[in-house]
């Protein structure tokens, strides 16, 4: 059997936000009925809720859903995970990359699973700095560990296409729980997402 491509969608929402952005196009001066712009509403509408779905996700669910007891308190690390999510002040994509460690305190997760995360709060109308909170906290009531470290870097088109129009810019948000409070923890953990220790393909 071949590959098939599944999406839902919530068929209410659907008609709902295309009858907004049909009227969207039509008073910025566009005519929804030209052939290009015709299935634009339906395309959108299936975006927007595509980019949204975060907020019908438990990320602490995802979490419990493999977790172990291990008997270890080193450091553990999963960097550059690749994020995409929207800017809630001009509804733009902003994007780039979360590095996330923590320390266990006798329970570990799946690896995936801090992946997981990140896209859970990332898949919703957002600001980079509570999205940063946000991962720690859901990581720190889930595994209870010694230590949470969340850093994100990441670009937005809100200010690259639009405002000051500033194309190289990077913003970049931390935050540290327990352990990665103190300045040792912190450094260490600091140098090894900097550090290019696997040669990349």
């Amino acid at each position: 059997m071949g590959y098939r491509k599944i999406e839902e969608y919530d068929v209410n929402v659907t008609e709902g936000l295309m009858k907004s952005y049909k009227e969207a196009i039509k008073l910025i001066g566009e005519d929804p009925g030209r052939e290009g712009l015709l299935k634009t509403p339906e395309r959108l509408a299936k975006a927007m809720q595509y980019a949204t779905q975060g907020y019908k996700t438990d990320a602490r669910a995802i979490l419990d859903s493999a977790k172990f007891h291990e008997e270890i308190s080193e450091m553990i690390i999963v960097k550059d995970i690749e994020l995409y999510s929207m800017c809630e002040h001009h509804m733009l994509p902003f994007f780039g990359k979360a590095h996330i460690a923590y320390i266990p305190n006798g329970w570990i997760t799946g690896l995936s699973k801090l992946a997981r995360v990140v896209d859970v709060f990332a898949r919703r109308l957002q600001v980079q700095e509570r999205l940063t909170t946000q991962i720690l906290d859901a990581i720190k009531e889930s595994l209870n560990p010694l230590g949470v470290a969340v850093v994100i870097e990441a670009e937005h088109l809100c200010m690259m296409m639009r405002g000051v129009q500033k194309q190289n810019s990077v913003t970049t948000t931390s935050a540290f729980f327990g352990e990665f409070e103190k300045q040792t923890t912190r450094s260490e953990f600091i140098s090894l997402i900097q550090a290019d220790l696997i040669k990349r393909r």
